[in-house]
């Protein structure tokens, strides 16, 4: 069984990183997520759940779904307050920044400010100081290839990887080995970049530790074509021998939130092939891949879990999903193989959408937790798998929604809602149908007081915002992943509230004593 089925109940907060307050326009490692942390206490919560953390990319809108690297860390997230602490950057540099707005994330302004801090920590870096900087380079084996990468992205002024001169395109160890000898400084900077993130990262999750509290996670099945991944294992991935391109892309068919399905682009896994030497690079590669996520935090939600089981392959000249096609994925051997060589994991799978028995069955025979999104639940129909009192089972993780939902506050007010689904959520939660104030507290009270093992509840719900505080609508490509919270917003009003709400639920913390 997957550990969380053994574990009381416990209750968390769904927040990415990047929409926490801080005076540098986003949200970081420091003292940023460390005030957050806090609040996680205060209110009694036991997990903090976030999005992927990886370098995001302005082309796709900073999506944490379309990273350039599975591995790295973003440098956005590196905090200025802790370079400044270390004496790697001066005060005038760390206060230097343009006025951020409190609400949003303003990627436009945040990435050459964060370059410009980041440039001075590494020219008063000295590496002969840090004494585990050698180690850290020894058991990265995944940064080298990240290095060049951004040093060759910098070189051809961020074109694509398939663009570069032959020899670079295809990876070939001596071209590659004569960019570091041209570009050291470049190439130097992008591993100290990564040194510094993981460095910072150590200290949130080890005072996440100090307050009992689990770091959630998220892992993308899919990376980007434009990535260090795709690159640098060109054989593991569905291309095209002569251009490099993707052959056939990923995505998923028409479904609640698109009519046309959602064409994510990313090149597909040769999960069929039956070449034994890619087969076992790409269960290497995926090996190291979860190793590295379970490194950073103490259980993970995999993204589109269903893909293991089918995924769904697209024509790469299609402009959309609808004709794309299921394929057999590497099911239950896949999983074995990742649990013989790193114990078990606690994973919990993204199990929404198009979800076929053959999923269910894959899903159930590892033991894992699936999803249950209350914003799903109310159609008026008795039977309906997401209303709590349909809950076959506690291993399960309840949500009110996800960063793909409208926030609770929004959905309820939207026109995709009708009457009737209001007044069924109503009499759920045993509230006067006519009264609208307090509809996030009562779908919170649903959630926690369900049998799940673990309820998570983004911050949005918890403060009671709109839609215009959504962070992600599936189907668009701009306007996303930017919502940001305010300082203000953080009362000892809403923490006291959302603790007596977990206690009387069953959900406090009861791992230990809290350490010092």
């Amino acid at each position: 069984m997957n550990p969380i089925a053994n574990i009381q109940r416990t209750s968390g907060i769904l927040a990415h990183l990047t929409s926490l307050p801080s005076p540098y326009g986003i949200g970081d490692m420091g003292p940023s997520g460390y005030s957050f942390l806090q609040f996680l206490h205060d209110c009694g919560q036991s997990c903090w759940q976030f999005l992927p953390v990886g370098p995001t990319n302005p082309i796709f809108d900073n999506s944490p779904y379309m990273s350039t690297s599975a591995f790295a860390g973003s440098p956005l997230l590196i905090s200025p307050d802790l370079l400044y602490q270390n004496g790697l950057i001066s005060q005038q540099t760390r206060d230097d920044h343009p006025d951020f707005s409190p609400f949003t994330t303003e990627f436009a302004k945040v990435i050459p400010y964060k370059k410009k801090v980041l440039h001075e920590a590494y020219r008063n870096f000295s590496p002969g100081r840090e004494k585990d900087y050698a180690s850290f380079l020894a058991r990265t084996p995944w940064l080298e290839d990240y290095a060049l990468y951004m040093t060759l992205k910098e070189k051809f002024s961020q074109s694509c990887w398939n663009r570069w001169p032959d020899q670079l395109a295809a990876h070939v160890p001596s071209a590659l080995a004569s960019i570091k000898d041209q570009e050291p400084e470049i190439f130097n900077y992008y591993r100290y970049e990564q040194y510094e993130y993981f460095r910072q990262w150590e200290m949130l999750h080890q005072k996440a530790r100090n307050l009992n509290i689990r770091l959630f996670g998220d892992i993308p099945i899919y990376v980007g074509y434009d990535s260090v991944d795709a690159w640098a294992n060109q054989e593991i991935f569905e291309l095209d021998p002569a251009s490099r391109l993707p052959a056939r892309v990923a995505g998923v068919p028409p479904d609640y939130f698109s009519e046309t399905g959602q064409r994510w682009g990313n090149p597909i896994y040769l999960w069929n092939t039956k070449n034994r030497a890619v087969q076992k690079r790409l269960l290497t590669w995926w090996t190291q891949r979860f190793s590295s996520v379970f490194f950073m935090c103490d259980m993970a939600r995999i993204d589109h879990f269903r893909g293991f089981e089918s995924y769904w392959s697209i024509p790469a000249d299609e402009k959309t999903a609808v004709n794309g096609r299921w394929v057999k994925g590497p099911g239950k051997p896949f999983f074995a193989n990742i649990f013989s060589a790193l114990g078990k994991l606690d994973i919990v799978a993204e199990d929404l959408g198009e979800i076929s028995p053959a999923v269910i069955k894959l899903k159930e025979s590892l033991g894992l937790p699936g999803m249950k999104i209350l914003q799903f639940a109310f159609d008026n129909k008795s039977d309906n798998a997401f209303l709590p009192c349909n809950f076959t089972s506690p291993n399960c993780v309840v949500y009110t929604g996800t960063h793909d939902n409208d926030t609770t506050v929004g959905w309820y007010l939207s026109d995709k809602l009708s009457t009737a689904a209001r007044e069924q959520i109503k009499n759920f939660a045993n509230r006067d149908s006519s009264d609208v104030r307090g509809i996030h507290q009562d779908i919170i009270y649903l959630a926690l007081s369900s049998t799940a093992r673990l309820a998570i509840i983004p911050l949005q719900d918890i403060l009671g915002f709109g839609g215009d505080c959504r962070m992600n609508t599936p189907g668009t490509k701009e306007g996303n992943w930017a919502w940001r919270c305010a300082p203000q917003f953080f009362t000892a009003e809403i923490a006291a509230w959302l603790r007596q709400k977990t206690a009387l639920f069953g959900r406090l913390p009861k791992i230990g004593p809290e350490k010092s």
